[in-house]
C-alpha cells in the first residue's frame, strides 16, 4: 500500500475500513478527497471490473486502476438510504430502482468479462436436496435462470448501503460485485434490504414490490420470484458460514415471497 501511496501521491486522510473481502483508505489525491480501495476476493476484483465499465455514469467516479486497488471519488455519508427508509420507505426504493436502470443502461464499450448469474447460484442448487424451503427457492431460481429476460451487467449487491449521495451528481452506486444475468436479480436484493426486520414487517413487501413495479422495474409476479429465489440464496450463504439463525430468518422472507407468488398466481 504505501508504495502504491507514493506513487499516486496519495496523502491519509481518515481512518482504514476493514473488511473480510477489502481494505478501504480515505485519502486525499490531487487536492480533492478520494477513496483507496483494496480487493482482497476476487468478487471485489470483478466490481473494479464493472466499476470501469460503468465509467462514472450512475456510479463512483474511478481516477485510478492498479491491479486489485481501485481509486475512487469520495462520497457523502448524508443523506442516507439507509435513514431514509424510517421516514420515507417507498421514496428510497424509488432511488434504489432510478439506480438499477443507470447500471443498466447500454454503453458503447464491450461488456466485462463477469461470472454469470447461474454461477452465483451454485450454493442454492447445492443446499436443495436439502428439501424445503432452499429447494422451493431453488426451484424458482432455476426456472428464472433458464429463461433470463433483460440480460445485461448487473451491480450484484445493489442495496441501501451502496447507493451513495454525491453533491455534484445525486445518487450513484459504490461496491458492486457484478455478474452477467437477469436484471431482476438487482431490484430482489434492494427488497431484501436493508435488513431483514424491515424486509419481514407485516405487508411491507407486498408495498415495496408495487412502488418498484411502478418506478419501471419488473412486473409484481416475476419481482417476487426473484425475491424468493434470492433470497433462498442469502440464506443458503448465512448457511454454508455457519449463521444459522441468520439463515432461518432468511428463509421466512423466501417463504413470504413465494406465498405472495402463489396468491397472485391462484
Amino acid at each position: 500500500m504505501t508504495a502504491l501511496m507514493d506513487t499516486w501521491q496519495l496523502n491519509p486522510d481518515g481512518d482504514a475500513i476493514h473488511t473480510a473481502s477489502s481494505e478501504v483508505y480515505p485519502v486525499i489525491a490531487g487536492g480533492r478527497p478520494a477513496m483507496l480501495k483494496f480487493a482482497r476476493v476476487d468478487e471485489e476484483t470483478r466490481g473494479h471490473d464493472l466499476m470501469m465499465w460503468l465509467d462514472g455514469e450512475g456510479a463512483a467516479r474511478v481516477y485510478r486502476r492498479s491491479g486489485d486497488a481501485l481509486l475512487m471519488e469520495r462520497l457523502d455519508a448524508e443523506p442516507s438510504l439507509v435513514d431514509m427508509v424510517r421516514s420515507d420507505d417507498d421514496g428510497a426504493t424509488r432511488i434504489l430502482v432510478q439506480a438499477a436502470q443507470v447500471v443498466h443502461r447500454d454503453r458503447p464499450a464491450p461488456w466485462p468479462e463477469l461470472p454469470t448469474l447461474r454461477r452465483w447460484f451454485q450454493a442454492l442448487e447445492a443446499a436443495a436436496p436439502g428439501g424445503g424451503a432452499l429447494a422451493e427457492a431453488w426451484a424458482v431460481a432455476r426456472s428464472l435462470l433458464d429463461d433470463p429476460r433483460e440480460v445485461r451487467p448487473l451491480h450484484g449487491d445493489l442495496h441501501h448501503g451502496n447507493v451513495l449521495w454525491s453533491s455534484e451528481r445525486g445518487w450513484v452506486v459504490i461496491d458492486p460485485k457484478g455478474l452477467i444475468g437477469d436484471s431482476g436479480y438487482d431490484y430482489a436484493n434492494m427488497l431484501c434490504n436493508p435488513s431483514l426486520e424491515v424486509s419481514l414487517r407485516p405487508g411491507r413487501l407486498e408495498r415495496q414490490v408495487a412502488v418498484v413495479a411502478q418506478a419501471g422495474g419488473p412486473p409484481p409476479e416475476r419481482l417476487l420470484a426473484w425475491v424468493q429465489a434470492y433470497s433462498g440464496l442469502s440464506a443458503a450463504w448465512s448457511a454454508q458460514d455457519g449463521h444459522s439463525g441468520h439463515a432461518a430468518r432468511t428463509l421466512e422472507l423466501s417463504r413470504l415471497a413465494g406465498g405472495l407468488l402463489s396468491a397472485r398466481q391462484n
